[in-house]
């Protein structure tokens, strides 16, 4: 652009102005095309433009609820301004994350400015500046390369390599790198108090109206200079994690999940609570430990450990490993008495048995064993089927609860397992078939041991010897479980004197609570920091609500406002008071979907001529079609390919004017 020749002289000033450049506020534009006239922009003598630097300082809030300042290209289109973030903190696929704006919480709007600014200041990191890009920042290693050297420990992922080397000469490197690949536990109860908690399905919607439109910059959407943005992941997928080169992005997802299940924007039940708790404690502990013993491996035992875990392979989509499965020449199938309910309205019945065998993807019930080769009572496709656990360990229930999509809406059904063993297979079976897989799939003996994993995470197994040794431990109880939980043992609490007013919360509870927190500690306590870290990863995913971004929407036709979930493989029509899904339809089979922009409507169109069209209410529309286009470009990926992201393909299904 001409007007560039012109603007550096006039100042007189020897400063490298390589990274400004023209900002027209008016029309919310960068002025990059420096080839381009004024006139070929459409500006006129009297516009107003600003000659400013592209990069410039935000405060980013990172999954651990910690506050770094990075300065950002205002000009890059968010989603290349992300990639380049995570390039500078070594979290490998960065299409999984997004920026956010802060939630406000609608209780506190009363409240002054300078609360928010205190509560902000109490998590803020002390360093310098952080900027991605620079020379001297370590470079994440290729996306799908094979030929990758490990970076971390993969038994406490701690850096295999110096500081130095790991972060350069960056603040990272100066400061304390553990910050980003070791788990810093919640500082004190009034801390977690103080922060915004989602009371309602509609409150979690409205969070997600934060989310930044990744195909545009920064600057287009009104980011100011040294305000604060969430670092999240965005999408519920996430690939190829592996601890020798992910200790970071572990540890940053596990702090997402934990700060999920704090906070209560997404439901457990009692038992997964102490679960969770314990892992929290386990890891807690190890964090602590971790670098003092980093110091003390030597290679042996750091190689010793590696081939441990290259045969473990603790990841979260799992290895195509021999010892699960074998070489599979045909599919399996089970068959089991499996009692099956059926709920409807005025019902009294109950749970009747059956012989079921499960096949391919579907399920034949026959009123006994002998009749398996007629004509079944009953048979159901899970095919993009909702697939729900409902299990109370103490009280030895293990049921499944089926949405299965039907024309007119959905069929629920009810199975119910007599044993853990049982429950496990059926369940993995139909959450395979639920996404159009078989038993045949290398992932199936993956998830049956992981999910007895879980059941066996929430195991009571209290050794007298040791437990009341440590009831007054270090644990904080209040920092480890959801307020919800807290007050309901407080509740429980039985002959103990009520507290005495106080700012303070009360611990009368404390004993109880303690001592089920270290029962279930006892069946993690021989987990590696990592595989702890990946153990509560995996609750999480198994958890009912994981993986579903909510957003406020009223459907054609629809005479009130419900919920639109969408999920990495689906989206799902929901009942805004009761989160119950309405009707679910499956990506697989999903045509084309299409925005109207002038009426801000969605439109989904699916196989058998099924139209699925609505409005979003409380969010730009463009959200919701960036996180459809997003879930399909992650779907897309492969370890097979050894090449960067294709960006042009994400603007292509995400931005809707490409």
């Amino acid at each position: 652009m001409w007007l560039l020749g012109f603007v550096v002289p006039l100042g007189y000033v020897k400063k490298d102005w390589s990274d400004h450049a023209l900002w027209w506020e008016k029309k919310k534009t960068w002025l990059l095309k420096t080839h381009w006239t004024l006139d070929k922009y459409g500006i006129q003598a009297d516009a107003k433009l600003q000659f400013t630097p592209q990069h410039k300082l935000l405060r980013l809030q990172l999954p651990n609820m910690k506050y770094v300042k990075v300065k950002v290209n205002f000009s890059d289109r968010v989603f290349k301004a992300v990639s380049d973030i995570c390039k500078t903190f070594n979290i490998r696929h960065p299409e999984e994350l997004s920026l956010l704006r802060k939630p406000r919480d609608p209780s506190k709007k009363k409240k002054k400015k300078l609360d928010d600014q205190c509560e902000d200041d109490t998590f803020e990191l002390e360093g310098p500046l952080i900027t991605p890009g620079s020379g001297n920042i370590y470079s994440s290693p290729g996306l799908y390369s094979k030929t990758m050297t490990p970076t971390y420990d993969a038994h406490d992922g701690s850096p295999l390599s110096p500081t130095s080397a790991w972060f350069g000469d960056s603040a990272l490197s100066e400061g304390n790198p553990g910050i980003l690949a070791v788990s810093q536990p919640v500082t004190s109860p009034e801390s977690l108090a103080k922060m915004y908690k989602p009371q309602t399905l509609l409150d979690k919607a409205k969070i997600n109206q934060g989310w930044l439109d990744s195909s545009r910059s920064l600057m287009e959407q009104e980011v100011k200079e040294n305000e604060a943005l969430l670092l999240r992941f965005k999408y519920y997928s996430f690939f190829d994690l592996n601890p020798k080169y992910d200790a970071i992005r572990i540890n940053q997802l596990y702090e997402q999940s934990k700060w999920a299940i704090l906070l209560e924007e997404i439901e457990c039940t009692e038992e997964e609570m102490m679960m969770f708790a314990a892992l929290q404690y386990h890891i807690n502990k190890l964090s602590i430990m971790s670098s003092e013993n980093h110091l003390n491996h030597s290679d042996k035992d750091v190689d010793e450990v590696d081939a441990a875990l290259s045969d473990l392979e603790i990841t979260l989509e799992g290895g195509k490993t021999a010892t699960i499965l074998g070489d599979i020449t045909s599919i399996p199938e089970l068959a089991d008495y499996i009692k099956v309910f059926k709920p409807k309205k005025l019902t009294l019945k109950g749970y009747k048995p059956y012989w079921c065998t499960f096949k391919d993807t579907s399920i034949s019930c026959y009123k006994s064993k002998e009749e398996s080769n007629g004509t079944p009572a009953h048979q159901m496709n899970l095919r993009g089927c909702e697939v729900t656990p409902d299990v109370n360990i103490s009280g030895q229930k293990f049921n499944i609860k089926l949405l299965i999509p039907v024309a007119e809406g959905m069929n629920e059904i009810w199975l119910r397992c007599d044993n853990e063993t049982q429950y496990a297979s059926w369940m993995a079976a139909c959450r395979l078939a639920s996404k159009g897989k078989t038993m045949a799939d290398s992932s199936y003996g993956l998830e049956v041991q992981n999910i007895l994993s879980f059941l066996k995470m929430q195991h009571l197994n209290p050794d007298p010897q040791l437990i009341p040794e440590q009831i007054n431990t270090d644990i904080n109880p209040e920092c480890l479980v959801s307020p919800r939980y807290l007050k309901k043992y407080k509740n429980k609490q039985v002959g103990v004197a009520p507290c005495a007013p106080s700012p303070k919360p009360c611990v009368s509870h404390r004993p109880q609570i303690t001592a089920r927190i270290l029962e279930a500690h006892q069946n993690v306590a021989q987990m590696s920091l990592i595989e702890a870290k990946m153990r509560f990863i995996q609750a999480w995913q198994s958890l009912p609500e994981f993986g579903i971004t909510h957003f406020n929407a009223r459907f054609q036709g629809g005479k009130k406002d419900e919920l639109i979930g969408i999920a990495y493989n689906r989206l799902i029509r929901m009942d805004a008071s009761t989160g119950e899904a309405v009707k679910t339809w499956c990506f697989s089979n999903m045509k084309q979907w299409n925005v109207n922009w002038e009426i801000k409507m969605v439109t989904v169109e699916f196989a058998d001529e099924v139209r699925v069209s609505f409005i979003c209410t409380e969010v730009d529309c463009k959200v919701v079609h960036e996180f459809i286009g997003g879930y399909i470009f992650l779907s897309t990926r492969a370890k097979d390919q050894n090449e960067s992201l294709d960006e042009e393909m994400f603007y292509k299904l995400t931005s809707g004017w490409v």
